[in-house]
């Protein structure tokens, strides 16, 4: 098949190029550079059956391919809160671009939402019938907002036009390519730690989050998007939940640097608990993560070890 990819060269995307080109498709690769990198896609810019295509997703675009995926986003807060006006755009008309086309060509399309549309849950863990407890006038809400209104168009399109969707909510997902500013905090602790400096640590550090390899992330689309049985959403993530003070010291220990953990206020609306139920994807994707949280971390400093000694 041919398929469309925005957001193609960001951590995510540039991850599914390659597993799709793997599987033998042609790959359309769309992204304007603005968080994704060509750094991600570049060994794939030889490859007969991949194509990169430099454009916004605010902008109308066409391209004849037989699946879209919608990757393209902001996804890390330092990022989607240096523009949140534009960071909406994407989300909203990005999906009105996508869906657009999936209606002209008859295409499936799949968008990745994410676990910030149950904003700080009062429900855990997050089942997918939960309607979220969230803030729509924050410094956060154009990325949670942003992503629940895309959600929205997505069932809209499928509701009134017939539109063959599919909808995966992402949680918190780690591995090589992570951008070493986006702020996110795995690549932050992992960077601090490797450069010996402080290990920034927001609240008292009791708040938890549950890390799903990129790996086990991307297995997951696939299987969403090569399924006919449910249309979503669903939950893509790894239900085994840490407390952010576990996770530095277990970077701590395994970069073996001598890093001390520096305390700041909980940013707002920062939510406190963080945990898929998988359940769904259990059920219809027979998909769960396989790459427990050592393994992967171990990958992810390799990777970053290797960046910061160019």
């Amino acid at each position: 098949m041919r398929i469309l990819i925005t957001g193609g060269a960001g951590f995510l995307g540039s991850h599914l190029c390659d597993k799709l080109l793997l599987a033998g498709h042609d790959v359309v690769c769309m992204d304007n550079l603005f968080t994704g990198c060509k750094g991600n896609i570049r060994h794939l810019l030889d490859h007969p059956y991949f194509e990169f295509v430099r454009h916004d997703v605010v902008d109308p675009f066409k391209v004849e391919v037989d699946r879209i995926y919608n990757l393209a986003c902001p996804a890390s807060p330092i990022h989607y809160q240096y523009n949140p006006i534009k960071t909406t755009k994407v989300s909203v008309l990005g999906a009105i671009n996508c869906l657009g086309l999936a209606k002209r060509l008859n295409a499936r399309v799949l968008q990745a939402s994410t676990s910030e549309v149950y904003g700080d849950p009062l429900e855990h863990p997050q089942k997918e019938s939960y309607w979220g407890h969230v803030n729509p006038i924050g410094s956060r809400s154009c990325y949670d907002e942003g992503k629940r209104c895309a959600e929205t168009l997505f069932f809209d399109y499928h509701r009134q036009n017939r539109v063959d969707i599919r909808v995966v909510r992402i949680f918190n997902t780690y591995g090589p390519r992570m951008h070493p500013q986006d702020g996110r905090v795995v690549s932050n602790f992992i960077v601090q730690a490797l450069r010996g400096e402080p290990i920034t640590v927001y609240g008292d550090g009791s708040q938890t989050r549950s890390f799903c390899y990129v790996s086990d992330l991307i297995d997951g689309f696939i299987a969403m998007m090569e399924q006919d049985a449910v249309l979503g959403p669903i939950n893509i993530g790894n239900p085994c939940e840490f407390t952010i003070r576990e996770l530095a010291e277990k970077i701590i220990s395994k970069v073996g640097g001598k890093s001390k953990l520096v305390y700041k206020p909980l940013p707002s609306d920062d939510p406190v608990q963080r945990k898929p139920d998988i359940s769904l994807a259990q059920q219809h994707l027979h998909w769960q993560p396989k790459v427990p949280l050592d393994e992967g971390l171990d990958l992810t400093i390799s990777y970053f070890r290797e960046l910061l000694q160019h």
